[in-house]
């Protein structure tokens, strides 16, 4: 009886370390997840163009499939080519906000070969007047 249990145990112990050891894939991770405009003035409106950076966090090549982005944002270019491993990526886009007040909400909004397959960028800040 005790040999029997000794050896599922080295069994169970095994098959979890191979498990462990598997490969991983490609892993889309962000320089930063959301970029925070804070509170910007009316009178002071920035450029709305920004280079979003990602790199390859896994141990495969990571294709991009689809990259779009929500209300009036554009993007100009994303990487065609796959990211190898360690390598860095970056969305272009650009955007216009409207001079009023309001709440910033954007999305960029990532389709790829990694797990989980979309990923999303934020954009959030507020206008205000002075």
């Amino acid at each position: 009886m005790k040999n029997i249990l000794i050896f599922f145990l080295v069994v169970f112990l095994g098959a979890g370390m191979a498990i462990s050891k598997e490969k991983e894939g490609p892993a889309l991770k962000w320089e930063v997840s959301r970029y925070d405009y804070g509170t910007i003035y009316l009178d002071d409106l920035p450029q709305t163009r920004m280079d979003i950076k990602f790199t390859n966090d896994g141990d495969e090549p990571l294709i991009l499939t689809n990259v779009r982005a929500c209300c009036g944002t554009r993007v100009h270019t994303w990487p065609r080519e796959p990211i190898l491993p360690g390598e860095e990526g970056i969305i272009n886009i650009e955007f216009r906000l409207a001079p009023r007040p309001h709440r910033i909400s954007r999305t960029v909004t990532v389709t790829s070969n990694s797990d989980p397959s979309t990923s999303i960028f934020r954009i959030v800040g507020e206008v205000a007047e002075r």
